[in-house]
Parts: structure tokens; C-alpha cells; sequence
């Protein structure tokens, strides 16, 4: 059955995912929390770097493959969403619970996305 996320969708979401993740400590109002800040830039920049790096329609370098990323996308998330407790900040409701979203977001995202790599001359 193909998944209704083609690639180039997935790519659109996670340069998003990127930007929120990096910017969620200051808008969702737990920056002075500095283990919850620090897993945000993480995972943003992480997300950001390996987006780069993917060989999908929006990877500017392309020299990972798609399925390696989803790989990626997969353990970041499922971290993500033990995250409050391994790292400490479970009690920040509001970290906690963009935590939780972010994971079960992410999650989603790459179930659903079809997991064609691109080919190498593209």
C-alpha cells in the first residue's frame, strides 16, 4: 500500500520541524529551562543537519540515503518522547508536553511517509 507522504513532503516537514523544535524553548516559554532548551536545539539541529545531508529533492549535500533518515527520524523521535523523563524535566508541564508532541508528531510523519529512496543521478 503506498503511504500518503512522498518525499518531497517529508522534506517540507522536516526543514519546519527543524525551525520549531530550535524555536520552541522561546515560544512555547520554557527557555530557562536549560536541559528541555538544550534537547530542543538538539533536535532541531540534528533534524536540520541530517536534512541537509539526505539524498531526497530537498537535500543540498544528498549523500544519505532516504531510508537512513527515516531510521534517524525514528529514534530522535521515540527519544523525544522519553525525553522529559531521562533528561530530568518532566515536572516543566509546558516542555514536557511539547516533547510529547514533537515526538508523537514526528512519529507520524515518518510512518506515513513513503520510503522510496531517489535515485543517485537525480
Amino acid at each position: 500500500m503506498k503511504k500518503p507522504i512522498n518525499r518531497t513532503i517529508h522534506g517540507i516537514a522536516d526543514y519546519k520541524y527543524a525551525a520549531l523544535a530550535t524555536a520552541a524553548p522561546k515560544l512555547i516559554g520554557f527557555e530557562n529551562n536549560q536541559a528541555a532548551k538544550m534537547f530542543f536545539y538538539g533536535l532541531g539541529g540534528g533534524a536540520l543537519l541530517y536534512s541537509i545531508f539526505t539524498r531526497y529533492e530537498l537535500g543540498l549535500v544528498r549523500i544519505m540515503p532516504f531510508k537512513t533518515h527515516l531510521a534517524i527520524d525514528l529514534a530522535a523521535n521515540l527519544f523525544a518522547l522519553a525525553a522529559p523523563w531521562v533528561l530530568g524535566f518532566s515536572k516543566n508541564t509546558r516542555a514536557c508536553n511539547t516533547c510529547l508532541v514533537f515526538g508523537a508528531t514526528g512519529l507520524v510523519l515518518t510512518a506515513f511517509t513513503e520510503q522510496a529512496e531517489m535515485p543517485e543521478e537525480f
